[in-house]
């Protein structure tokens, strides 16, 4: 079990960027679950339609590097409807069980929901609780993952903390997140895409711009690829590697617990 000093880096201040705002870390919180609230009927068919369907390979390719083994506990954290315990839960592996943990609750209902319609409800639990505050021991769980989470947490460092605290010793975790484009043409493209095209998608398909202009600039905002490699680090989680995928457009960073 590890010592409160081994996963613990700096915190942030007291404010927080949500989208182009700077809002007060209470008020963050309040506006991201209030977003979640409002795509949550539309989430799965905006994935779908944002990233023509390429999401459904990101998350696949997250999972085969997380490396799931028989008699694992696994977090998905923020863990939206559910997609990538299912994935786990498809692996069919003896005895893995897997906690799926969300702000939002009317994210966690559709994914409880979307797991019985497609029957994957075995060792698949739900939790509720910040990812900047987690309900579980030191050392509970052999993986942690958390796809597109991480840039809509309010303090990014306090969740990287607690995800170092939760996992056993020699455990890793794999984050999937969006990220910067490398070339700098397609970064252009990319750039347009998210500010200006997901917004009118948004109200095109979910009668709601305003949440997509959010998530269009927290994907413009969130640390690249270096930044969240020194953040992991920082922690105390060792042996940080980044993938791109995507030209850099999406990255899976891992790392493991010591």
């Amino acid at each position: 079990m590890k010592t409160p000093n081994m996963c613990q880096g700096n915190s942030s201040d007291e404010s927080s960027a949500f989208g182009y705002e700077t809002v007060s870390h209470s008020e963050k919180t309040r506006k991201v679950r209030g977003v979640f609230d409002s795509v949550a009927l539309k989430y799965d068919l905006m994935n779908d339609l944002m990233s023509f369907g390429l999401h459904r390979w990101w998350k696949d390719y997250a999972i085969k590097i997380l490396d799931v083994q028989p008699g694992h506990k696994v977090l998905d954290l923020a863990s939206g409807t559910g997609d990538l315990a299912r994935i786990i839960n498809g692996l069919r592996k003896d005895d893995v069980s897997v906690v799926c943990n969300d702000i939002n609750l009317s994210m966690l209902s559709l994914g409880r929901d979307k797991s019985l319609d497609n029957a994957a409800v075995k060792k698949i639990s739900y939790a509720q609780a910040s990812a900047e505050s987690l309900p579980y021991q030191d050392g509970t769980f052999d993986r942690v993952v958390i796809g597109f989470g991480l840039r809509n947490v309010t303090d990014k460092l306090n969740a990287l903390n607690e995800i170092c605290r939760v996992l056993a010793p020699g455990g890793a975790v794999v984050i999937l997140e969006f990220s910067k484009v490398k070339a700098p043409l397609l970064s252009v493209v990319h750039k347009f895409y998210t500010l200006k095209i997901l917004p009118k998608l948004g109200a095109l398909i979910a009668n709601d711009s305003e949440s997509y202009r959010y998530l269009g600039e927290s994907i413009d905002l969130h640390p690249g690829q270096t930044e969240l490699s020194y953040m992991i680090e920082d922690t105390g989680l060792k042996d940080v590697r980044c993938y791109n995928l995507l030209g850099g457009a999406v990255a899976v960073h891992v790392a493991r617990s010591s």
